[in-house]
C-alpha cells in the first residue's frame, strides 16, 4: 500500500529528504525517487493504469512505502481525488522554499540542461521562464495547498521549510518521522556529515557557486510573487515577507 507522498516544491530539497528517509529501516521506496505516475497520465505521456501503480506498492512487508515526485504539486484536482480514494489516510508532505529563490534556481537548471552559460542567456531569456506557466504554477504554494488540502486533512499534510532543512537538517527528519509513524529517533544516529553530505553535485541544498542572482533579474521576481508571498502568508499565519529580501550580486 501507497502510505506517503512527497509533493515538492520542486528545487526545494526533496532529492536530499529522500536520500535521508531511505536510510531509515522501516521506510522504503519501491521505484526509488519521483515515480512519475500521476503527473505524466495528467500530461498524456503514460497510460492511467492505476492497477500498475498500485502493483508498486502491493507488497509493503513490514515497510512505511512511498513516492516523492516534485511534480505533484501541480496535479489538477481530478487526480488528487484519484490519490485520495486510493488511500484516504495517505501522509503527505510539502517542503516551501522562497519561490523568488526556488524560480532562480530551476532557471539556472534550465540552463544546464541547454548546455548554455549564464552569460549566453539574455535577461529577456529568464523573463520568459519566469513567466512560463510551468514556473509560475511551482511556485503557487497556496494554490498547491488549497488543492491538496481541500481532500486530505491538516493532520496529513505536513508543511517542511527549506531553511530548516539547510539549518537543522537533523529536526527536520525527525518532524518527518514522527510524521510517517516510524521511530525517529534513527535520525539521532545519522553523523552530521552525513546530514550535510552533497546528494549530487549542483542539486539540493549543497549548492555549489552558482551567478548571483542580478537586481533586473530579482525585481521581476519580486514582481511575479510578491503578491503571492503576502496572500501565502495569510493562509498560513505566518510572516513570510523575509522572502523578498533576496541576496543580489
Amino acid at each position: 500500500m501507497l502510505d506517503f507522498l512527497g509533493i515538492g516544491a520542486q528545487k526545494a530539497g526533496t532529492t536530499w529528504l529522500y536520500s535521508q528517509l531511505a536510510k531509515h529501516p522501516r521506510i522504503r521506496f519501491p521505484k526509488g525517487k519521483e515515480v512519475h505516475y500521476w503527473d505524466w497520465v495528467q500530461a498524456g505521456r503514460r497510460p492511467d493504469d492505476i492497477s500498475w501503480y498500485r502493483q508498486v506498492f502491493a507488497d509493503p512487508g513490514g515497510f512505511i512505502q512511498g513516492d516523492i515526485t516534485p511534480d505533484y504539486a501541480i496535479l489538477e484536482e481530478r487526480y488528487i481525488r484519484q490519490i485520495h480514494a486510493l488511500n484516504p489516510d495517505l501522509r503527505i508532505f510539502f517542503i516551501l522554499r522562497n519561490p523568488i529563490e526556488r524560480a532562480w534556481s530551476a532557471a539556472q537548471m534550465g540552463l544546464a540542461k541547454l548546455q548554455m552559460t549564464r552569460e549566453e542567456a539574455s535577461d529577456p531569456w529568464f523573463f520568459d521562464v519566469f513567466r512560463s506557466q510551468a514556473s509560475l504554477a511551482r511556485g503557487d504554494y497556496e494554490a498547491t495547498l488549497r488543492r491538496w488540502g481541500g481532500l486530505f486533512g491538516s493532520e496529513q499534510l505536513l508543511l517542511l521549510y527549506y531553511q530548516d532543512l539547510q539549518e537543522n537538517p537533523r529536526k527536520l527528519l525527525v518532524d518527518a518521522a514522527l510524521h510517517l509513524g516510524v521511530d525517529a529517533s534513527f535520525f539521532d544516529t545519522v553523523p552530521e556529515g552525513e546530514l550535510r553530505r552533497r546528494v549530487h553535485p549542483g542539486m539540493g541544498f549543497h549548492l555549489q557557486a552558482r551567478p548571483p542572482l542580478t537586481e533586473s533579474l530579482a525585481a521581476e521576481l519580486r514582481r511575479l510573487y510578491s503578491d503571492k508571498i503576502t496572500s501565502l502568508s495569510r493562509y498560513l499565519k505566518k510572516d513570510l515577507s523575509g522572502w523578498l529580501n533576496v541576496p543580489i550580486g
